[in-house]
């Protein structure tokens, strides 16, 4: 099924400008966008900002289409960095051709959230690139700063669903992310198991910056829930660092209690 850009006529997705990406990743500030850990948090923070701005202007609420070219020119720009020097997970998902769709009516992203309230943002994000012979169905890409160091895999077809709660932001529903530690005692379980499917990642941001993450991963009859911490300059720890209560407290509040249950999301189709 081919995939046509269009304009606010609710036909289609609107492409999103080059100036619009930027515009939005200029908001994000007090961390390092170029480390690893922290791709994830900028990426949420710029298609939220994104979908919010294109709400306010389109009744129809048509998708937004992000074409990797515009998205890599303007990572560019706000990180004043040549091609050559960006990170591997910015570059990767550049030379495999890695577009995006965001799709930001509530209605198609999730169906039930227990307990209430619902989200104040719902996002349903599909990256991918386009299928043939030019590129393999996966890139991998590893991050030297977290602890253990960790690997991380991207299949041809991404998606999760974006869930903006205020005090908290949860990924969920994910699919086509796969992830696994490398050094130390668990870099040698997983090379007994494999790697892990990560199917929710929790995440919240504190006073100074720091991300507190729950994060979910699974492997067959396996599954695992983290507590990690990402400092601004993107390394990574296992679980709180001492004597902050104001952490405990971020991680008592991703480990509520909360289901939820999405219609269906059909990603993947090609230019």
């Amino acid at each position: 099924m081919a995939l046509a850009p269009a304009g606010l006529d609710g036909t289609g997705p609107r492409v999103v400008p080059r100036q619009e990406i930027l515009h939005a990743m200029r908001a994000s500030q007090g961390y390092d966008p170029t480390a690893t850990a922290n791709g994830g948090r900028f990426q949420s923070e710029v298609l939220r900002r994104l979908a919010r701005s294109a709400g306010a202007l389109d009744p129809s609420q048509s998708p937004l289409y992000i074409d990797h070219r515009h998205w890599f020119q303007a990572y560019l720009e706000r990180t004043g960095l040549s091609a050559e020097k960006a990170p591997l997970f910015v570059q990767l998902g550049h030379d495999y051709g890695q577009d995006m769709v965001v799709d930001y009516r509530a209605e198609r992203v999730v169906e039930t959230v227990e307990p209430g309230p619902p989200p104040k943002l719902a996002l349903n994000v599909c990256i991918w690139w386009p299928e043939g012979r030019e590129h393999p169905g996966k890139y991998s890409y590893e991050d030297l700063l977290s602890k253990p160091r960790f690997k991380v895999t991207n299949e041809r077809v991404l998606s999760y669903r974006l869930l903006d709660f205020g005090d908290m932001t949860v990924f969920s529903d994910m699919r086509g992310l796969r992830g696994r530690p490398t050094s130390g005692v668990l870099g040698l379980l997983f090379q007994l198991m494999g790697e892990g499917r990560v199917t929710e990642n929790r995440m919240a941001i504190s006073v100074d910056g720091l991300q507190v993450c729950r994060v979910r991963a699974r492997k067959a009859f396996f599954e695992v829930v983290s507590t990690v911490t990402v400092y601004p300059d993107g390394r990574t720890e296992k679980d709180l660092p001492p004597a902050r209560p104001d952490l405990a407290a971020l991680e008592t509040r991703l480990k509520e209690p909360l289901k939820l249950t999405h219609p269906p999301l059909e990603c993947g189709r090609i230019r």
